[in-house]
C-alpha cells in the first residue's frame, strides 16, 4: 500500500498521479488531501509516520524484554540494561524502515488528512 505521489526526480507532483489505494479500494479522501498538502509536507509526514512506528516498536520490544535478567553479552551487570535498550532501539528503527507492523500508512494518511483540513 503506497501513498506517496511525489515525483522523486523533481520533488513535485507528477502530471497524472496514481490513485492511492486503501484496503484494495481507491482512497478519494487521501487523493483530495494530497492535492492540498505540499510535497515537502508529504515527505515530512512520511518521515514522522516512520518515526512513530519506530517509537511504538521500541516500546513494544522494551516491554517484551523487561523481565529478562542476566542474558546478553554482558551477563547480569548494569551494562546489560544499557546494551538491551540500544539493541531494541536499533531493532525498532530497522523494523520501521522495512515497513514496520503495518500502521505506518494509516498514521501517514491521518497526518495528511489533518494537514489538508487545517489548510481549508
Amino acid at each position: 500500500m503506497q501513498y506517496s505521489l511525489i515525483n522523486n526526480t523533481t520533488g513535485s507532483m507528477p502530471a497524472k498521479a496514481a490513485m492511492p489505494m486503501r484496503n484494495g479500494r481507491p482512497d478519494y479522501a487521501l487523493a483530495d488531501a494530497l492535492t492540498r498538502v505540499s510535497p515537502k509536507a508529504q515527505t515530512k509526514a512520511k518521515a514522522t509516520a516512520t518515526d512513530f512506528v519506530a517509537m511504538f516498536l521500541n516500546s513494544m520490544f522494551s516491554q517484551m524484554t523487561s523481565g529478562i535478567k542476566g542474558e546478553g553479552p554482558f551477563g547480569d551487570t548494569p551494562g546489560t540494561g544499557v546494551w538491551r535498550s540500544m539493541l531494541t532501539e536499533q531493532y525498532s528503527k530497522s523494523f520501521a524502515k522495512a515497513g514496520g507492523v503495518g500502521i505506518s500508512n494509516d498514521v501517514y494518511r491521518t497526518l495528511i488528512l489533518q494537514q489538508a483540513n487545517r489548510a481549508s
